[in-house]
């Protein structure tokens, strides 16, 4: 029988191969663990935002009233405009071959020209290319010969990938649109209001359902001026009676808030048209 105080014998000691072994194993089982699996969408392939076709448009402020013109009366929008400056857009046709040829066709057809910016949401975007019944207020009027094809695009789920991630993002106007209802009903109604973004923070809110086609290549300068525009912003109270009459299915809450977001300064497109791209670029520029 051992005596109470014999040494307990110590435990047997591993092998130096062993404990070489163990370690690997836990290395590996821990690389394996922080791996991430690749999914399928990790492997598509980027989207093609080669900037195909460049457009410009100029921005002027009004001092005095907005005038329309006619076919009749070539008086000018504004006697005395303030130039904003000019915004070049780089569009990705390649990707979106159908938003972007509409788009270029209303800058080279002058169809934008004299038509107001109608929207401004602070720190976010604003809105362009409204579509009315008529030209009284700035608001877009498609001429009949010109032959705009329909955008399939807008059903595509393809064309809703590229985000609204930060300033200069140009994108097509569906879930914001406000053309005039009765344009719509037209047969031959075609969407040509358009956003771009002013930052400084990206707007999620836009994602998924605004197709973005486009970046501001130069002028975000431009884009900030038209963006300290101040607009009209209801009172408190006067948003509760709209929702209320909204509530009681009054059609004039809607008709209220098209002014709500409008610029109290009038900013128009004063001049529009495309230019040259002699070399695509392969990626648009790093905007902030």
């Amino acid at each position: 029988m051992a005596s109470p105080l014999s040494p307990i014998p110590p435990p047997p000691l591993l092998s130096f191969s062993s404990t070489a072994v163990t370690r690997r194993s836990l290395l590996l089982s821990s690389a394996l663990s922080t791996t991430p699996l690749l999914s399928s969408s990790s492997l598509s392939p980027p989207l093609d935002t080669t900037v195909t076709d460049r457009v410009f448009l100029d921005f002027s402020l009004c001092p005095t009233y907005f005038r329309s013109t006619t076919a009749v009366d070539s008086t000018p929008l504004c006697s005395d405009p303030t130039p904003l400056g000019r915004l070049v857009l780089g569009l990705y046709g390649n990707l979106l071959p159908l938003t972007v040829s509409t788009f270029k066709l209303m800058c080279t057809s002058s169809s934008y020209k004299n038509t107001l910016v109608h929207k401004i949401f602070p720190g976010q975007f604003f809105q362009a290319g409204r579509q009315g019944r008529s030209q009284e207020y700035g608001e877009v009027h498609l001429p009949t010969a010109l032959d705009l094809p329909r955008n399939t695009e807008t059903v595509d789920s393809k064309a809703f990938l590229l985000k609204h991630s930060r300033a200069g993002v140009v994108s097509l106007c569906l879930s914001e649109n406000d053309d005039d209802d009765e344009v719509k009903l037209d047969s031959d109604y075609r969407n040509v209001e358009f956003l771009i973004t002013t930052g400084p923070a990206p707007c999620p809110q836009l994602d998924n359902n605004n197709i973005v086609f486009g970046t501001v290549l130069e002028g975000l300068d431009v884009v900030t001026a038209i963006a300290s525009i101040p607009t009209y912003k209801p009172s408190e109270r006067i948003r509760q009676l709209n929702d209320l009459a909204e509530f009681f299915g009054d059609e004039r809450a809607q008709k209220g808030r098209t002014l709500w977001n409008r610029p109290l300064k009038t900013v128009y497109i004063s001049d529009c048209g495309e230019l040259q791209v002699t070399k695509p670029s392969l990626s648009p520029p790093s905007l902030p």
